[in-house]
């Protein structure tokens, strides 16, 4: 689940990572009335919107007075924020951020992952905060610094001084920068983090660090020991698709493709997604039905793939070891019928009752195309599709 910088903010200032104060508003009139409430000579008016890159996609503005601060509210809410991250679709900015200004001396860039290949958490540094980590990763690789912390060990000094010494950071300087970084640490671990970004992390004048900037996902399979963090889930930045696709028990991600697929188990689901790939198509979906899927659940699925105009074909790949093969050819059918369904289907029935499951559709009147192998099925959609 992604977070908003304000919301991150609130959860990082709880263990101690210094923010900068800051107010929500969804009007210009409250941004305006937000900049009088800090006092300062300057604030920072920011779009909220679950993406990065907000900056070159105008969503952030400086102001030097209240006045200028609801222009700025004004100027950036009701606008579709187009940043690499959103797709050419964008995002619709419904509420700004106002928040101080600050004397800037350096930024930095640092994050705190998982590493899933490696099985730890990987901190990650770079001394060129407030730009883009993906182009400098591409074109200056040696300029970043990844840190293995493993689980069993924990934050060690010496993982913290490594770090601090990439930056170029000694004296005070480093000892500043040290307490936040174990600062942030813990909160990645106890708010079960997948991703925490702060970019920049900005040194002042008088040595301080502050989180400038926050992104912040945490682990699903988490939410629900994590009450607070669930409470800031917004579903206006949310597919609407997996909202209902989370409602029916079944896992869907939205993809860019034109192959809707419909399977049981996420790896399969993994392994039908890159054999469509292989074949010359491109996926529209991740969906797992799961292990126990029910008939209600297979036209759910259906409906869902549906949902998106894009798709030009759908691939069912089903694996029957605890689901039976019958039980989805009914839900098949039933989806087919009820919604009707005019794209080309291919399906694969694999596994307990697979004999039954294939009579039933070849009983059904319906233009399904059958397929026995995963290399056959991806092979037939393609063709179909194109």
């Amino acid at each position: 689940m992604n977070l908003h910088e304000y919301q991150a903010k609130q959860l990082l200032s709880k263990f101690g990572v210094p923010v900068l104060k800051g107010f929500l508003a969804y009007t210009p009139h409250e941004a305006q009335k937000a900049a009088i409430n800090l006092g300062g000579p300057v604030c920072v008016v920011k779009a909220q919107v679950h993406a990065g890159g907000r900056g070159k996609a105008g969503g952030v503005k400086l102001a030097k007075s209240p006045e200028e601060a609801r222009d700025a509210a004004e100027a950036i809410l009701g606008m579709t924020l187009v940043t690499p991250q959103t797709g050419e679709e964008g995002k619709l900015v419904r509420k700004v951020w106002v928040e101080d200004g600050a004397a800037i001396k350096s930024e930095y860039y640092l994050s705190i992952l998982i590493d899933r290949a490696e099985g730890c958490y990987s901190i990650v540094a770079c001394a060129e905060g407030g730009t883009e980590i993906e182009e400098i990763a591409e074109t200056n690789p040696e300029k970043i610094l990844t840190v293995h912390v493993r689980p069993e060990s924990g934050l060690q000094g010496f993982h913290v001084r490594s770090v601090a010494s990439f930056l170029g950071l000694g004296g005070a300087a480093a000892k500043a920068f040290s307490k936040v970084l174990v600062q942030l640490f813990k909160a990645a671990q106890e708010l079960d983090t997948s991703m925490l970004e702060i970019n920049p992390l900005i040194q002042t004048e008088d040595d301080a660090f502050i989180a400038l900037d926050a992104k912040m996902a945490i682990d699903d399979n988490a939410l629900f020991r994590q009450r607070e963090a669930f409470a800031f889930m917004d579903f206006d930045e949310i597919d609407e698709r997996e909202i209902v696709a989370n409602q029916l028990g079944i896992s869907y991600v939205a993809l860019d493709g034109n192959i809707g697929c419909m399977v049981n188990g996420a790896g399969l689901a993994m392994g039908t997604m890159d054999i469509i790939k292989q074949a010359g198509g491109e996926p529209a979906n991740f969906l797992d039905v799961g292990g126990g899927a029910t008939k209600e659940m297979v036209m759910g699925a259906f409906d869902l793939i549906l949902r998106d105009p894009s798709v030009k074909g759908i691939l069912v790949n089903i694996f029957g070891g605890i689901m039976r093969c019958d039980v989805i050819a009914e839900g098949i059918i039933a989806a087919a019928k009820e919604l009707g369904i005019s794209v080309p289907l291919v399906v694969r029935l694999r596994g307990t009752n697979v004999e039954k499951g294939k009579e039933l559709l070849a009983n059904s009147g319906l233009k399904i195309i059958p397929a026995d192998w995963m290399d056959d099925a991806a092979q037939k959609i393609v063709e179909a599709v194109q």
